[in-house]
């Protein structure tokens, strides 16, 4: 390439040059010529720090794979029709996978002549983000798809944060010394106390 389209540090267009003027110029700065446009004509470099530049897009790179790799989908799945019981429970689910810091996709399955009803999927779902709105945000709003109704939650920022865990810590520690003061031995041993995270595995 005999002439090339230059282009200066800071992005500025300095012009068509010879090759060799371009190389002299990026020399004269201590710098790199690279060529960044090749099928253009004339072809485009550029003036620039390459070594420093190939670590920037490395490390750009690196932090796309990491927050793709960190990003984890669970799903559970409904019926309309779902009882006290098993809705308590799917919703303690939504609320572990949300405090694992994942997103949920809640899923209205339709039987039949259900889907004749959509209002109540909508519904069931709207209650659930309701219940959970403090660990959970809606990222997806519900919508039919096909004979399912989805939603999509995504954690807020209170999710994985254990500030009941956190309380319940400090009261015992409070009852323990109150008891201690009182000479009466109110406070119940540690080793009968319940554990914090037995109590969110449960959830």
């Amino acid at each position: 390439m005999p002439r090339v389209r230059l282009v200066g540090e800071d992005g500025e267009q300095i012009g068509i040059k010879d090759t060799k003027e371009a190389l002299e110029y990026a020399y004269s700065k201590n710098l790199d010529l690279v060529e960044v446009a090749k099928d253009a004509d004339p072809p485009v470099a550029r003036v620039m720090d390459y070594g420093k530049w190939r670590y920037e897009q490395e490390q750009r790179a690196k932090q796309a794979r990491k927050h793709q790799s960190t990003i984890n989908i669970k799903e559970i799945k409904f019926r309309p029709k779902i009882g006290v019981h098993d809705y308590e429970t799917k919703k303690g689910h939504v609320v572990r996978f949300l405090n694992q810091r994942a997103k949920v996709k809640v899923t209205i399955m339709f039987r039949g002549r259900e889907n004749l009803h959509p209002e109540r999927g909508r519904t069931l779902l709207e209650r659930l983000a309701e219940d959970v709105k403090e660990l959970g945000q809606v990222e997806q709003q519900p919508t039919l798809d096909g004979r399912n109704m989805i939603m999509v939650l995504g954690p807020t920022k209170n999710a994985g944060v254990k500030h009941d865990a956190e309380g319940e810590d400090g009261e015992r520690s409070e009852e323990a010394l109150q008891g201690e003061r009182g000479g009466k031995g109110d406070a119940p041993p540690r080793d009968e106390e319940p554990q914090p995270h037995e109590e969110v595995v449960e959830a």
